[in-house]
């Protein structure tokens, strides 16, 4: 495989986690004002999130053998929602 092949595979593998991490921390800034106002700040969130989704991912990819599974995405957004949930103390209603 060629170096900027594998820079593409890669980049798409991650490029959902991306998307979910930005559109869950903008979304909790503004749904929940009060709370995600006392969260870090939104780049923390978004680099929070990412990883969580990131680890969805890889985590999904190692037990399945294959990426792009429906199950993998679905837990990649609830990876990203519970790390949003918990930086912004949502057990705190």
């Amino acid at each position: 495989m060629k170096p900027l092949d594998l820079l593409d595979h890669l980049l798409n593998f991650v490029a959902p986690a991306l998307w979910i991490a930005v559109l869950v921390a903008l979304f909790a800034r503004m749904l929940m004002r009060r709370k995600a106002s006392a969260a870090p700040s939104l780049w923390w969130q978004m680099t929070f999130n990412f990883l969580a989704g990131l680890t969805a991912l890889v985590l999904g990819l190692l037990f399945f053998g294959r990426d792009g599974k429906m199950l993998s995405y679905f837990a990649m957004v609830a990876a990203c929602a519970t790390s949003q949930w918990l930086l912004t103390r949502g057990w705190k209603s």
